[in-house]
């Protein structure tokens, strides 16, 4: 038998790409990844945690595709603004367009995947294959039929599904297939729907369909005025709208088990709700007035603390329930990596994510937009760090509880901005007190002998992920620590303008793990803080520059082989960018979140 449950020996599963050469279409629901062939080789419903029905990217049975015959070469690109991708085939034909999206904004129990063919140049011979398997593909396709005017119907597992524009498609190994011959400048739509509740029924229109999607993405959209790299931060912002559901949660990752190094075991599903990230997200979003996803990343953390308080976990999934627990899939998995879902980070404690939630708090409230029951979720954020700080934590990268002096840091800068931003709070001066105590009890411990903040008391190491807190105004930009911690991460985990988390072992740093992006933007945000700015533009414009084809990024960048690592797209990575997009376009110390504090 097959990963996917078929007994066909003979059934081929699509081919795996390079992360480079994926796009995703997102509709804030769940989103589908597609590859350069024109495949759509992962798809998840009715949400983002759900079981995929196109599960092919890490080795089930499932694909949707639309394919030129013959030879080509694949290109594409976004529309701007949106989330609406054109795959750019030229064949030895001509050239083939296929404008593609998830209907936005997405229905919470069924989606609709549009597809336009175009014959831009030169006719067109494509075939379509449409084979969903429920369950990562482990269900049968237990259904399918047309009816009298030629739209399918199937089943599978739990899912209903029904199809237009493709009424001469024939049953075959891989579900249904069509070769479709267009003339030049001729069209064809395809409209495939999904759900687990009955479908409506009345059919989809094709063109109104688009219409809403293009004027939901440009009523989605904030000016972005004042920013470098525009075309950039806009596909970040859009990206992170997409990756965000109505009820305000945003995943940290589309997918799950893509390796972050090859045959090393380090495969995770971050198809959830990261606390930190989201909080990351609504931070950017503050930068760049994109009110929407900052009001809907206060909303999600701070339902979140009124409901858990001191016991937060550091992800939940979009519904706000716990984490399932991991285990395998028993697929082969995306080559060099596993499958697996559920995450066993809901039994960590992260006390940067309180620190990192009353940091978006009080970016709320600088643009007035902290209501009543926010405030009450910030004064159990503020309760918690005073029970809880000196407790060891899994920290921002999730190890063996330790006194992280990165998640004490974290707390500090956030107390301190909560209470910069509102002084007449009667928090503010609780929170001006507990950070100066926590910032006190963590200088005696956590300082190394050469001026910079190292990772823990008894582990004198750099870590990358220390030049956050002082970015975000734990302590000045000019207290001594804060340079050095700066000079150390130049002088330590730097390669080439791309920066890595910290050293595990004495390996080469590339040998151990990728360089991580998110850092990389650190860097250019630290660099500025200080007044570099040619050095933070240079980290800014390399780091950038670490996407794919169509303009995404990962986790991780691999320096030698010049390849993505880990789940794709990494929703912090994109808020990052965002976010330094928006800082670099200002003067240095001109903004909040680089205000003075109390050393």
């Amino acid at each position: 038998m097959t990963a996917g449950g078929s007994t066909d020996e003979h059934r081929v599963l699509p081919a795996a790409h390079a992360l480079h050469d994926y796009a995703l279409l997102a509709d804030g629901e769940r989103g589908a990844l597609l590859g350069p062939d024109g495949a759509v080789n992962w798809l998840c419903s009715p949400t983002w945690h759900d079981d995929a029905v196109f599960a092919s990217l890490i080795g089930g049975q499932g694909v949707y595709a639309v394919t030129p015959l013959g030879r080509y070469v694949p290109g594409g690109y976004y529309e701007d603004g949106t989330v609406i991708w054109r795959s750019r085939w030229v064949t030895t034909d001509g050239v083939v367009e296929c404008r593609e999206c998830l209907a936005f904004p997405g229905e919470a129990d069924r989606l609709v995947l549009l597809r336009h063919l175009h014959a831009v140049e030169g006719p067109a011979h494509v075939r379509v294959v449409l084979d969903p398997h429920a369950d990562y593909g482990r269900a049968p396709l237990t259904s399918s039929h047309r009816d009298d005017g030629g739209v399918w119907h199937l089943a599978t597992g739990r899912h209903r599904l029904r199809w237009q524009g493709a009424p001469g498609a024939a049953p075959c190994q891989q579900g249904l297939t069509a070769d479709l011959r267009l003339k030049q400048g001729e069209s064809r739509h395809l409209v495939l729907e999904c759900s687990v509740s009955p479908l409506p029924h009345a059919l989809p229109d094709a063109e109104q369909m688009w219409g809403t999607t293009e004027r939901g993405w440009r009523q989605a959209l904030p000016a972005l005025e004042r920013t470098i790299a525009t075309r950039d931060a806009t596909r970040a912002c859009v990206l992170l709208r997409g990756l965000t559901t109505r009820g305000g949660g945003m995943v940290a990752a589309a997918t799950t088990s893509l390796p972050e190094r090859a045959e090393a075991g380090r495969n995770y599903d971050y198809r959830y709700v990261w606390i930190r990230d989201q909080s990351y997200a609504g931070q950017a979003a503050a930068a760049v007035d994109a009110v929407e996803l900052l009001d809907s990343a206060v909303r999600f953390v701070g339902e979140r603390l009124l409901a858990d308080g001191p016991r937060l976990a550091p992800a939940y999934t979009v519904h706000g329930a716990a984490v399932p627990g991991q285990r395998e899939l028993d697929l082969p998995g995306y080559p060099g990596g596993l499958s697996r879902t559920g995450n066993h980070v809901k039994s960590q404690f992260q006390l940067d994510s309180y620190g990192e939630a009353l940091l978006l708090f009080a970016a709320a409230e600088r643009r007035q937009r902290l209501d009543t029951d926010a405030w009450k979720a910030a004064e159990i954020a503020v309760r918690t760090i005073a029970e809880r700080w000196r407790e060891p934590d899994a920290g921002i990268w999730e190890l063996d509880p330790q006194p992280w002096t990165h998640s004490r840091l974290t707390c500090v800068a956030g107390l301190r901005a909560l209470a910069r931003e509102a002084p007449r709070h009667p928090l503010a001066g609780t929170c001006a007190d507990l950070a100066d105590t926590v910032l006190a009890a963590t200088s005696a411990t956590s300082v190394h002998p050469d001026g910079h903040w190292q990772r823990t008391p008894e582990d004198a190491a750099i870590d990358a992920a220390l030049l956050l807190p002082a970015l975000r105004g734990a302590l000045p930009a000019d207290d001594l620590r804060t340079g050095a911690t700066l000079d150390a991460c130049r002088r330590q985990l730097a390669q080439d303008h791309y920066i890595y988390r910290f050293r595990h072992d004495d390996r080469p740093l590339e040998e151990a793990e990728g360089a991580f992006l998110l850092c990389g933007f650190l860097m250019a945000l630290a660099e500025h803080q200080q007044g570099h700015t040619t050095e933070a533009h240079r980290w800014f414009e390399r780091n950038r520059s670490a996407c794919g084809a169509s303009g995404l990024y990962a986790e991780e960048f691999d320096i030698a082989q010049r390849q993505l690592r880990g789940n794709l797209p990494q929703a912090f990575v994109h808020a990052l960018l965002l976010e330094t997009a928006a800082r670099l376009a200002q003067e240095p110390e001109s903004h909040g979140a680089f205000h003075r504090a109390r050393s």
